[in-house]
């Protein structure tokens, strides 16, 4: 049996619709799953390197929107 890495990661941000906007940026690249105001994803990977690049991935993605949404806010 194979040796898995998996990730579950857990995102709320400072309102629903910036929430919503995070999950928004992610659709396409994996599960989203709800959970009341936040939610969360898994990455599941075979070799931790691989997770290491997803991860990556994922939360530069996470904070190019975030920023975006930062300066369309004012904040």
């Amino acid at each position: 049996m194979p040796n898995e890495w998996i990730l579950k990661f857990d995102i709320q941000s400072r309102d629903l619709n910036c929430t919503e906007s995070l999950a928004a940026a992610l659709t396409t690249d994996c599960e989203i799953n709800w959970n009341g105001e936040s939610f969360h994803i898994m990455i599941n990977e075979a070799k931790a390197k691989d997770l290491r690049a997803m991860w990556n991935t994922r939360v530069r993605g996470l904070i190019a929107v975030d920023s975006l949404l930062d300066v369309i806010d004012g904040y």
